[in-house]
């Protein structure tokens, strides 16, 4: 009688101190674990030998992405339920992989071993990036966008939708994906003050959303930047089929080599992610000379909650190996005390969270929605990458793990006068 799954979650208790949290089917057809709710599918032995080689997150993504390790059933409940298990967030929280190094576990784990078989580490899937060293340089960053966005437009349409704007939506009701993505737009470029004449740059300007709606709803002339061929190509049929090659000019570029200053605006729209600790400064100081004085800064970045100890702080393996190769996120109070030394004045700070968990769940059902194309498209390691990627987001930006964050800055000259209102956020309601 086929009994692989009893003897695993036996193996799963005694390893992790309490019951697993999910019901188990194993390769061979036999199920344990609480019945009624998602079911954890092990495909093959093969997905134990990847945890047991790479304990903890890594392991567990690796078998995902290749297939080995899949849920039947709702995505979102499994992930909720073993969070602590699969992202091994929290500080001192202990997660899989300090669990399988316990001595107390031993005889479980050589359990999983002897269920594994006998043969040693599977080859990552070839989705995996490998040997980084995030040393942010404009040669490796261009490599990093490249793995990241060069992915395919027409896989990019599938999860984005028509807008094809990368970054969280503004929900002020519930309407579609598209409708909160121009809200967004919108609400950038009344809090950068866009008039008609002024010069914006838009830095890692993506698939060309940013800068074709401030040129065509508020006049202004937008040079984009991004290192993506891909995006790039994309960016500039749309300038052109909206007709507005007079006022927009697609660059494939570095941000740290655009000389044409200065601008009137800088929009930075989910870009700062890729820039690294390291490199902070140099960013927010490039952006600070190429602003004339008085002119604003809108920072769109997603934030990571602060830890005790900061120099603790290790970029998720998961998203580094398979999403953002060399992506680092900091606590928003670190972003901007950054952009202050560069000689910015920050004016507002506004947390979007929520709107970006909607956001996800949106791309997650567009994806699902057009599943077998999304895999015709890319590859089924690649599409269950943005699954795996995009619904454990949603459930991260809900319960508070990560956040994202709107920071408006000014290069205020030396009187003083920033050019702000006195009355906060008069953006909020459009004229």
């Amino acid at each position: 009688m086929p009994d692989a799954a009893l003897r695993l979650n036996s193996l799963f208790e005694q390893l992790l101190g309490a019951p697993l949290p999910v019901r188990i089917r194993a390769w061979d057809g036999s199920e344990a674990g609480p019945p009624g709710g998602p079911v954890l599918v092990i495909r093959n032995r093969r997905a134990l030998r990847r945890l047991i080689w790479k304990p903890g997150e890594l392991g567990l993504a690796r078998a995902w992405v290749a297939g080995d390790l899949t849920v039947e059933g709702d995505l979102y409940a499994v992930l909720e339920v073993m969070a602590g298990l699969v992202w091994e967030r929290g500080e001192g929280a202990r997660g899989l992989g300090e669990a399988l190094r316990d001595p107390d576990a031993r005889g479980a784990v050589r359990g999983l071993l002897r269920m594994g078989g006998p043969a040693g580490p599977p080859a990552p899937p070839p989705e995996e990036v490998r040997g980084r060293r995030h040393l942010h340089t404009r040669r490796s960053d261009k490599r990093a966008i490249s793995h990241h966005y060069d992915v395919g437009n027409d896989f990019y349409e599938i999860v984005l939708g028509p807008s094809m704007v990368y970054s969280c939506a503004y929900w002020e009701d519930d309407g579609t994906l598209e409708g909160a993505q121009r809200d967004k737009l919108d609400l950038v470029c009344r809090k950068l003050d866009l008039r008609p004449g002024m010069r914006l740059l838009d830095v890692g300007c993506g698939w060309g959303s940013m800068a074709v709606h401030a040129a065509r709803e508020y006049g202004v002339s937008v040079v984009g930047v991004t290192l993506s061929q891909e995006q790039a190509g994309y960016a500039r049929k749309r300038v052109a089929e909206e007709g507005l090659t007079d006022r927009v000019e697609i660059r494939v570029q570095d941000y740290r080599d655009v000389t044409d200053g200065p601008y009137d605006a800088v929009s930075s729209i989910g870009m700062a992610e890729h820039v690294g600790s390291e490199r902070y400064l140099e960013y927010a100081r490039v952006l600070h000379a190429l602003l004339k004085p008085g002119g604003r800064l809108l920072n769109h970045q997603i934030a990571r909650r602060p830890q005790t100890d900061e120099s603790a702080y290790s970029v998720d393996r998961f998203i580094d190996a398979y999403v953002f190769p060399d992506g680092e996120l900091a606590p928003v109070g670190t972003t901007v005390t950054q952009l202050e030394r560069a000689g910015f004045e920050v004016r507002d700070v506004e947390s979007l969270r929520e709107h970006y968990a909607l956001t996800l769940r949106r791309w997650v059902a567009n994806l699902e929605a057009q599943w077998v194309r999304a895999v015709r498209l890319t590859s089924p390691g690649r599409a269950r990458v943005w699954r795996l990627y995009m619904a454990a987001s949603a459930l991260a930006f809900e319960r508070n793990r990560i956040g994202v964050n709107q920071v408006l800055a000014v290069r205020t000259p030396e009187p003083g006068t920033s050019g702000m209102p006195l009355r906060a956020r008069t953006w909020n309601t459009r004229p």
